[in-house]
């Protein structure tokens, strides 16, 4: 997670995924490649990492069958998620030189982002919180893994929720007067070709 997530976005995705997953841990920093405990996590006997993350020749998840799914990640993978805006991100993982070296893995988005509140660089791009919930039940899927997803995102939602009545209702105690009176459709995402969320 970035140091400006764990510090300012106290209600992030990032905090609410760590919440939801018991078999977790956040793990604070910018440049990860002498982190002392993600070394120990890479170089722990057996160990078999992945980063989640977007790219054009990832193991995708979605396109894979049980078979070759299980036969990558193994019985017990551990996966890699960075937490951040997509800026923060791109330089997390372009200055994380033992993060590079991981197989990464990815899926084809079928949900919309249900973050209506903040633009996203495109698209396909989900919160953190959005992302773990495709890829569990993707794992689901393939037998690798055996969890209930049901109510996965419901602290999310809850918090959307919570979100856009403050926005829309002027006589909520925790209105800001300052804040926008109606929520735009995010049907509006980033038009800039020079921006891509992949990393070369």
């Amino acid at each position: 997670m970035h140091p400006k997530e764990y510090k300012k976005e106290k209600n992030g995705t990032g905090h609410m995924t760590k919440l939801q997953l018991n078999n977790s841990e956040v793990i604070v920093g910018v440049d990860f490649t002498n982190n002392t405990r993600v070394n120990d996590i890479l170089s722990e006997e057996g160990s078999n990492s992945f980063l989640l993350y977007p790219g054009r020749d990832n193991f995708n998840l979605s396109t894979r069958n049980s078979k070759e799914t299980i036969s990558l990640l193994g019985k017990s993978p551990t996966m890699f998620i960075l937490d951040g805006t997509w800026p923060c991100v791109r330089k997390m993982l372009k200055l994380s030189k033992n993060l590079q070296q991981l197989q990464r893995v990815s899926f084809d988005n079928s949900i919309t982002s249900k973050f209506v509140i903040k633009q996203q660089p495109a698209s396909l791009c989900l919160s953190t919180i959005e992302s773990v919930y495709t890829v569990l039940n993707l794992l689901n899927e393939s037998g690798l893994e055996q969890c209930k997803t049901t109510d996965f995102l419901m602290p999310f939602e809850k918090m959307i929720e919570y979100q856009v009545e403050c926005i829309l209702n002027p006589n909520n105690k925790h209105y800001r007067s300052s804040a926008q009176t109606k929520i735009v459709p995010k049907d509006m995402y980033k038009q800039n070709p020079l921006i891509s969320i992949l990393f070369e």
